[in-house]
C-alpha cells in the first residue's frame, strides 16, 4: 500500500481534510488528558483547516501531505526554527503536526510523511528535528524511535486549582 501513497506539499484544496484529520488530532490528545489539551468543538475542523491555511505561505513552514486514490489519508505540519532561549536549543526543524486517518494505519504512511518532512527540513539547513509527542501516545513514539530520534525533554503538567499543594 505504501506504493500507491504519494508525499506531496499541500495545497488550497486538501485543506478540508487536512481540517478534519487536526480535529481528530484535537480530539485525540483530549482523550489522552483533557486538562492539559483543548476539546474539540464545532469549529475546530474550519479553524484548522484555516490556520494552516495561513501556514502554506510561510516560507520556513512545510505541510505535506499523504495521498492515497486522490483522499488526503495525513499530513505534516513542520517548520525551521532559529535559536530558542526557552527550549534552550539551537536551530532546528520542528515537527508540530503528524497524523494519519486511522483507517490508514499501521501500512507506512506516518513513516513516509516523517521522512519526506525531514528530507524537506534538512534541505532548509534543520540540523536537527525536534518534536514533541504526548505520554499516551505510544505508538507515535515507537515510530519516531525507530526512525532515530531520541527523548530530550519531559513536559509535566499540574492543575492550579486541583487543592494541591
Amino acid at each position: 500500500m505504501p506504493s500507491e501513497t504519494l508525499i506531496r506539499p499541500a495545497t488550497p484544496r486538501d485543506l478540508p481534510a487536512i481540517g478534519r484529520l487536526g480535529a481528530l488530532l484535537v480530539k485525540t490528545h483530549h482523550a489522552f488528558d483533557p486538562k492539559r489539551f483543548i476539546a474539540a468543538a464545532p469549529h475546530t475542523e474550519d479553524g484548522y483547516a484555516s490556520f494552516l491555511g495561513e501556514q502554506l505561505e510561510e516560507p520556513n513552514i512545510t505541510v505535506l501531505v499523504a495521498i492515497r486514490r486522490d483522499e488526503v489519508i495525513g499530513y505534516t505540519y513542520a517548520g525551521v526554527e532559529g535559536r530558542d532561549y526557552m527550549s534552550l536549543r539551537g536551530p532546528a526543524g520542528v515537527l508540530y503536526d503528524i497524523v494519519v486517518d486511522p483507517q490508514h494505519r499501521q501500512g507506512g504512511v506516518g513513516r513516509m510523511l516523517l521522512e519526506a518532512t525531514m528530507a524537506i527540513l534538512k534541505a532548509r539547513g534543520a540540523p536537527r528535528v525536534v518534536l514533541s509527542t504526548a505520554e499516551r501516545n505510544e505508538p507515535a513514539q515507537r515510530l519516531f524511535a525507530s526512525a532515530g530520534f531520541r527523548r530530550t525533554m519531559i513536559e509535566m503538567t499540574r492543575e492550579l486549582d486541583d487543592g494541591s499543594p
